[in-house]
């Protein structure tokens, strides 16, 4: 494996986590389903021209649609569930704690849907990094309020749950195209996805202001194009369950971010559960050394 090919994953990561800062800007701004489908219709439209300069064999109506699927679980269910709970109240501590089960959920599935074996010391792995998670968001936990109810919680739940069976679908069915094409379908789902949420549960008012734009510009060309790419080489490449774990050092790594641009907390028991977070990781996605993997 090149060294290039081993910095993926912390890339991944480091972009991935950017997300949420940047849903911060442009949340006040915006309403989600509104905001998201601008998002998704732009990346489609810029992959739309990147496609005309990418060689490829055509990709049938079927792999669209499997493709196309994939992204309205992992992009459209998944970020309008959690955009939805939280610009309803659910703190994003607590929310992003109900998408720290994530990994441990889509494990859960791989099994099941791929026959992917979990071994012991992956659980392990997961289960520390849920701790982790828990205790980077533990100082955002004790702002619950209000917002934390039954529709909120639902909504997050329902994210979760679309991100692994998307992450699934998109191992099982869509593993074939090349990466632009199919990540190419995957956002004229959600772009669809969520332009019919927004018709039927919003006002599609913003206001236009840098934050906004700047949010948009980052999402768009950093996560939906970046981040997202990189997601898909991860989960082709490798098993879905070990690629999942990679979610655990997200929480850490924006908080991080949040400290160093707007100042907010980062003590000792963040510091430690990034630690746990990492350990976690480390020991879900090691791989089994070569020998002994030979003499099965």
């Amino acid at each position: 494996m090149s060294s290039l090919t081993r910095a993926v994953p912390a890339v991944f990561v480091l972009l991935w986590a950017t997300g949420f800062i940047g849903a911060r800007y442009a949340m006040p701004w915006s309403e989600p389903f509104s905001f998201l489908a601008v998002r998704f219709a732009l990346a489609f439209l810029l992959l739309a021209v990147i496609v005309r300069f990418v060689r490829r064999d055509p990709v049938n109506v079927r792999a669209a649609l499997h493709a196309a699927i994939a992204g309205m679980l992992m992009h459209g269910v998944y970020l309008g569930g959690v955009f939805w709970a939280i610009d309803n109240g659910l703190p994003a501590g607590f929310s992003a704690l109900i998408v720290g089960l994530q990994p441990m959920i889509t494990a859960l599935m791989a099994g099941a849907a791929l026959g992917e074996q979990v071994s012991a010391r992956q659980w392990a792995g997961l289960a520390v990094g849920l701790a982790g998670v828990a205790a980077v968001l533990s100082p955002a936990l004790g702002t619950i309020g209000s917002g934390v109810t039954a529709a909120t919680l639902a909504a997050g739940l329902v994210a979760v749950l679309a991100m692994s069976a998307g992450t699934i679908w998109q191992k099982r069915f869509v593993s074939g195209i090349g990466l632009v094409h199919g990540t190419l379908y995957q956002y004229l789902g959600a772009a669809v996805l969520m332009a019919l949420g927004s018709l039927a549960f919003e006002t599609r008012q913003y206001t236009l202001t840098g934050e906004l734009v700047f949010a948009l510009v980052w999402l768009v060309v950093v996560l939906s194009l970046g981040a997202v790419f990189l997601l898909m080489y991860l989960i082709r490449e490798g098993e879905v369950s070990r690629v999942a774990s990679l979610f655990y050092l997200v929480p850490g790594t924006t908080a991080v971010m949040a400290w160093l641009l707007f100042g907010e907390r980062l003590g000792p028991i963040q510091i430690a559960g990034m630690a746990a977070a990492t350990l976690g990781v480390a020991l879900a996605t090691r791989q089994r050394p070569t020998r002994a993997r030979a003499s099965r």
